[in-house]
């Protein structure tokens, strides 16, 4: 928590297995310290499983997006479900959403922007290249701070591997570097059964 929430930290990589909190403790922190930053952008790869094409999807470009974004939806709703329909803390959050304070994206349309000032927390990160996340960092503007979450055992792309993935690249790339922190979450929070299935299958 105090890296991600450490202002000076501006690159911080969250890895563990499945149910360890990855994407929930990132945007909780990003929340507690919302005030600082003009934005916050949570955004994930788009890879299917079985390698399915996004045109065979039926509907628009957004009907075809949101399954692969609901497991951000699901971190913010958990987040939600802790309090009240009607405490201040829920209606802040649907206020966020609504003002577009927190955003929730593909990061298809990322290439040429320059982000100032917000927090961008990037799941799956072990499914994208090393091109991919340059691409992605390069984007930040002044006062930005990158989170990216993943699980190098959990890549769903059969062109990376654990050593080759974008995740590992970074990790490897900014290791030693004051402005970066890279965390190994390892106990299981999900339930039982996920953590046997991690040990197992």
């Amino acid at each position: 928590m105090h890296a991600l929430m450490n202002e000076d930290k501006r690159l911080v990589c969250l890895q563990g297995v499945a149910g360890t909190g990855k994407t929930l403790l990132a945007l909780s922190c990003a929340m507690e310290v919302r005030s600082k930053y003009k934005q916050i952008f949570l955004a994930r790869p788009i890879v299917a499983l079985g390698n399915k094409d996004l045109g065979y999807l039926p509907g628009d470009i957004s009907s075809k997006l949101d399954p692969y974004m609901q497991p951000l939806w699901d971190n913010l709703k958990f987040i939600q479900n802790q309090f009240s329909d009607r405490s201040k803390e829920n209606k802040l959050i649907n206020q966020m959403i609504e003002l577009e304070k927190l955003t929730i994206s593909a990061l298809s349309y990322i290439r040429g922007r320059s982000l100032s000032n917000i927090i961008f927390i990037v799941d799956e990160a072990q499914n994208l290249t090393p091109h991919e996340i340059k691409t992605i960092i390069t984007r930040a503007g002044e006062g930005a701070k990158f989170i990216f979450t993943g699980d190098v055992k959990q890549i769903d792309t059969p062109y990376l591997d654990e050593k080759t993935n974008g995740l590992a690249y970074v990790i490897d790339k900014f290791r030693g570097q004051n402005i970066f922190s890279h965390l190994q979450l390892v106990k299981g929070e999900r339930s039982k059964l996920a953590n046997i299935a991690n040990e197992l299958l």
